[in-house]
């Protein structure tokens, strides 16, 4: 595997290595982090051990990843609400409560578990044997679209545009409080959170993060919304809501720690995919419509 290198720019200057490693790199966290600087995976310029380094902002950090370990999901025979399919692409409609790949603590159970199935075993290699397909996730307890390539050439053309942000991915969710404006961009920086690794935050030198939203009715303790993402960090639609004051609605984890009667997780779905189709560059437009529970939510929210 190709080393990664990473460059700090002054604002780095003066945290720890582990910690603005795992903000930089998706799906590292600071725990795994240390292991890599522990084995002496992690060097400035290639050639000093970064081990117990506090950051200046002028090094050029080396990161020697260890090939991950093959594990190969397979087939199961698990409902799916397919919205769009052909021969190249496949959209699906996501419950909340279904992880999109297996992971530690998720080896099976999973929408790429269902995906295998369902194709056949025809999806695409290139996010590897544990991604078959995924070009791009959404969160377990998030609901709604998601499209997965069934070929290479439908993968490369789906992340290229995930990269030129040709690829608009629409959500609606309600979130606490009534925000003052009617529409804002929020661009703000993403990485793991320097307080608990297991969430993520806007912070200083995180990876670059943008979110579009627009007001779509203001409602009694919440207003509905509309989310662009121009990019799409982990969490980044949770972290962007709640670094505005308006967490969504239901989420334990960025908003209230106290559950919302009647909602499994956060009040946040999916709701529109447009891309240009892989093979013909026809643009296409997708939409699935809410939830049962967040169309509930919305009448008791509205009086």
């Amino acid at each position: 595997m190709e080393p990664i290198i990473l460059r700090p720019d002054a604002d780095a200057a003066g945290i720890r290595v582990d910690a603005w490693l795992a903000s930089q790199v998706e799906g590292l966290s600071r725990s795994a982090a240390a292991r890599l600087l522990e084995e002496g995976r992690v060097t400035c310029g290639g050639r000093t051990p970064a081990k117990n380094l506090r950051l200046n902002g002028t090094e050029t950090l080396e990161i020697d990843l260890p090939e991950p370990e093959p594990v190969d999901a397979r087939p199961q025979e698990i409902p799916l609400d397919v919205v769009y399919e052909d021969g190249d692409v496949i959209a699906v409609n996501k419950p909340k409560g279904l992880v999109v790949h297996p992971a530690p603590g998720h080896p099976d159970g999973t929408l790429v578990n269902a995906l295998l199935y369902h194709c056949g075993g025809s999806l695409s290699g290139v996010g590897g044997a544990m991604r078959p397909g995924i070009v791009h996730r959404i969160d377990r307890d998030t609901s709604g679209l998601i499209i997965a390539a069934k070929n290479d050439f439908a993968h490369q053309s789906l992340s290229a545009q995930l990269q030129d942000h040709t690829l608009a991915r629409i959500y609606e969710c309600i979130v606490t409080g009534s925000l003052r404006e009617d529409a804002g961009t929020v661009n703000a920086p993403i990485g793991r959170s320097p307080k608990d690794r297991k969430k993520m935050a806007v912070v200083t030198g995180g990876r670059p993060a943008v979110t579009h939203w627009e007001t779509l009715q203001r409602l009694s303790g919440g207003t509905y919304v509309r989310c662009r993402l121009e990019t799409g960090r982990t969490h980044q639609i949770r972290v962007h809501m709640a670094y505005l004051g308006h967490p969504i609605l239901g989420d334990t984890v960025y908003g209230v720690k106290k559950p919302v009667p009647g909602l499994q997780g956060q009040c946040l779905h999916a709701e529109g995919l447009c891309f240009r189709h892989p093979r013909t560059g026809e643009a296409m437009e997708l939409h699935c419509g809410l939830p049962a529970e967040f169309q509930a939510q919305l009448r008791r929210m509205r009086g």
